[in-house]
């Protein structure tokens, strides 16, 4: 590891980076970034893994990972990238076909979807009207593995869903999907972290270069209201 931090002092980046992100991440994020990254470092190959299971990055050998979850104490190092506004979201199909809820009380008759794995918190947080916080439990019919199932479900018509901003930017712009509830909006967000193994001067060159450039993409997507 030392040998190799000299020579990425001195030398272009290059070698294998293995990283893990959430699969909505990935897709609509990551993955777009890609090639302005392998244009500037064109000598590094990336070895991406998707997936919404927190994965141990030792077992998996993974140098980097990308998680929008609440972040417990660990020995694991943070670089907080942005966060992302939560909205709570239904297709126009659905609110055809059973209405849109006007109120919380309401929401509870609808079909919310859920998440069918632990979570750090299911509920959803919203705002009443004397600004108490009020939170609700997702239940419905539908349990999913996934954020990016849990979009495709809600485009479908299956139900209401509450996701990141980030996540759902396109389908807001086409139409495809509508907020709900925008009165109750409590202003929640969802925090993005790289979390890697070991203090930041330790890394290799290769992993450093690919931490800054995330910092910088993620920070003009937030600037231009993607995230």
């Amino acid at each position: 590891d030392s040998a190799e931090r000299d020579i990425g002092n001195v030398t272009k980046p290059s070698g294998l980076i293995r990283a893990t992100a959430t699969l909505p991440f990935g897709l609509h994020c990551l993955l777009p970034l890609l090639p302005d990254f392998f244009a500037a470092y064109p000598d590094i190959t990336l070895n991406v893994e998707l997936t919404d299971t927190v994965v141990d990055l030792l077992e998996r050998r993974a140098d980097i990972a990308i998680r929008t979850a609440p972040m417990k104490e660990s020995s694991l190092v943070q670089r907080r990238l942005g966060e992302s506004r939560m909205i709570t979201v239904a297709s126009p199909g659905y609110i055809a076909r059973c209405g849109q809820p006007k109120d919380l009380d309401e929401l509870q008759r609808h079909n919310r979807l859920s998440f069918g794995f632990h979570r750090h918190s299911q509920a959803w947080v919203f705002r009443g009207a004397d600004g108490q916080r009020i939170e609700i439990e997702p239940k419905g019919n539908v349990l999913l593995s996934d954020g990016e199932s849990m979009r495709r479900s809600a485009l479908a018509g299956l139900g209401i869903a509450r996701l990141a901003n980030f996540h759902i930017h396109d389908d807001l712009q086409a139409g495809s999907l509508v907020p709900v509830l925008q009165a109750y909006d409590s202003g929640e967000t969802e925090a993005i972290h790289a979390v890697f193994i070991g203090p930041g001067q330790q890394l290799p060159h290769r992993v450093r270069v690919f931490i800054d450039f995330l910092l910088d993409k993620v920070s003009a997507q937030l600037a231009n209201g993607r995230v």
